[in-house]
């Protein structure tokens, strides 16, 4: 009893801690992403086989198209090498290699299209919510996004920008760009509106109008009051902002709309599969795989630290 009285209080963000290392779903989740991102950055560097690099003449005849050397468990006869642990693709590039460094690509742009959707978000979300006079102009233009469809809309922008950009950052970083513009932009929707209601419901609040009443700018409200109270609901929406970012790449590089074809990436090794699925099944399956398991956790992350920074839940 004597403990439990000299114990101090805990802070807010060690109470946090504590309620999501005790979220199961949120520490898998957390454990598989930390090992998916240290593999595709970290794992090049001892895996250092060219993604790119095509074998010539006699290597090329021996190199293409060889099995995972797991096939050989229940087909003798299939052609594996034990160089390439993961096989080689019709032209006899290492899908190992193109695998991490897809993985990288494919990361890369769902950590920046969050971001800039994020930050897009939550500043509609924050104005529309403080200034009354932007409330109307600004949830119109949010609606009018959210009517759009979305994915016919990348396609066609990815048709009229995708040259103009490539000349300017190079093809694959002028599609890096492009790409990651166009998640960003048609994703913030979501986030503006939660934040504004956030906003909105924190306007009337005791300690708001205590501020308010002493002269504080609405800047310092904004960025001393609001932004520590609406921090849940952004750090939720950008994990969900990862997985959604993820997904509409791979989709898009699929479909043939990403980045060059000689460029790996989750979604356009996957697209490249497709043609030759029977055969090759683990060309398809092995991105999708690892698409899934990082949208997979990315998810439980954010289910995680939605109830970790819920006051609501972290009192249970």
């Amino acid at each position: 009893m004597t403990d439990l009285v000299n114990t101090p209080p805990r802070s807010q963000w060690a109470e946090v801690w504590h309620q999501f290392k005790h979220h199961r779903g949120a520490m898998f989740g957390a454990f598989v992403f930390l090992f998916l991102v240290a593999a595709v950055y970290l794992g090049p560097l001892i895996w250092n086989v060219d993604p790119q690099f095509l074998p010539r003449g006699r290597d090329f005849l021996d190199l293409r198209d060889t099995r995972p050397i797991y096939v050989a468990l229940w087909d003798s006869g299939a052609k594996v090498n034990w160089a390439h642990p993961l096989g080689t693709d019709n032209l006899g590039r290492d899908t190992l290699a193109r695998l991490l460094f897809g993985g990288r690509v494919s990361i890369a742009v769902g950590l920046t299209a969050m971001v800039l959707s994020v930050v897009l978000g939550a500043l509609v979300g924050i104005l529309a919510g403080f200034f009354r006079r932007l409330d109307g102009p600004l949830m119109r233009l949010t609606d009018l996004f959210l009517a759009l469809p979305l994915l016919p809309l990348i396609l066609v922008a990815s048709l009229l920008f995708r040259e103009a950009l490539a000349a300017r950052f190079g093809p694959e970083g002028g599609v890096f760009v492009l790409i990651v513009v166009l998640i960003g932009l048609t994703s913030w929707m979501q986030t503006a509106r939660i934040v504004r209601g956030d906003v909105l419901a924190l306007k009337e609040r005791e300690f708001v109008l205590a501020a308010r009443s002493i002269g504080t700018t609405d800047t310092r409200l904004i960025t001393r009051h609001m932004l520590p109270n609406i921090l849940s609901p952004i750090l939720v929406s950008a994990t969900l902002g990862i997985a959604t970012a993820i997904i509409t790449e791979s989709a898009l590089s699929f479909l043939g709309f990403g980045f060059p074809p000689d460029f790996p990436t989750w979604g356009r090794l996957l697209n490249d599969g497709v043609t030759r699925l029977s055969s090759y099944p683990e060309r398809s399956i092995l991105p999708g795989l690892l698409i899934s398991l990082t949208v997979l956790s990315v998810n439980y992350l954010g289910d995680g630290l939605r109830d970790a920074l819920d006051p609501r839940v972290r009192g249970r």
